[in-house]
């Protein structure tokens, strides 16, 4: 497996400069972005990014001016809407989230060198859905992340699968459900 194409630093995320409602906030964010922004790498998270075609904007030209850019997308929207600098991490979800019919899975032909697809992991049934989709990506150029999902999937479990499968693909828990539990979070 490759280690990331990136030094691991400081990054700046725009996840909350897209809310509804907050377009003087976004703006004041993109003149930050524009003018002296320290940060070299921006990661772009959801609700669904691509959504928002002046973040999609942003997102290309923060990439074509040199800035590391990441875009986590739920994987329902067409990922070539990005410049070829962006790192777009690609989420296929799988039949137990109930949102798997909505996966744009043609997004697995349109990965560049450097994007990541995740697929995270409730059970068997999920398992079976990206063996399905996995000889879709070129694993030697696109990292693969397996997440098994909290509380559903203990991650020793999924781990042996991966092991079982001789899989080329990173086990990735879901850490801010670890670091902020459910009672952490109020929920």
């Amino acid at each position: 497996m490759a280690a990331r194409p990136w030094p691991i630093r400081p990054c700046w995320s725009a996840s909350t400069a897209w809310t509804a409602g907050s377009r003087t906030r976004s703006s004041k964010r993109i003149d930050s972005l524009d003018s002296g922004f320290a940060h070299t790498l921006i990661e772009f998270t959801g609700g669904e990014p691509l959504l928002q075609p002046e973040a999609v904007a942003l997102m290309n030209r923060l990439a074509r001016a040199g800035r590391t850019v990441l875009v986590e997308t739920n994987g329902s929207r067409d990922i070539s809407v990005l410049a070829p600098e962006v790192i777009a991490i690609v989420d296929m979800k799988g039949p137990s989230s109930g949102e798997s019919k909505k996966m744009d899975t043609e997004n697995l032909e349109r990965l560049r060198p450097r994007d990541e697809v995740k697929f995270v992991i409730a059970g068997r049934e999920d398992w079976e859905r990206m063996l399905c989709l996995l000889p879709r990506i070129d694993t030697r150029r696109n990292t693969v992340n397996l997440s098994p999902l909290c509380g559903a999937l203990p991650p020793a479990e999924l781990a042996r699968w991966m092991l079982d499968a001789d899989l080329d693909a990173r086990l990735n828990l879901q850490q801010h459900k670890y670091i902020w539990p459910p009672e952490a979070r109020g929920v």
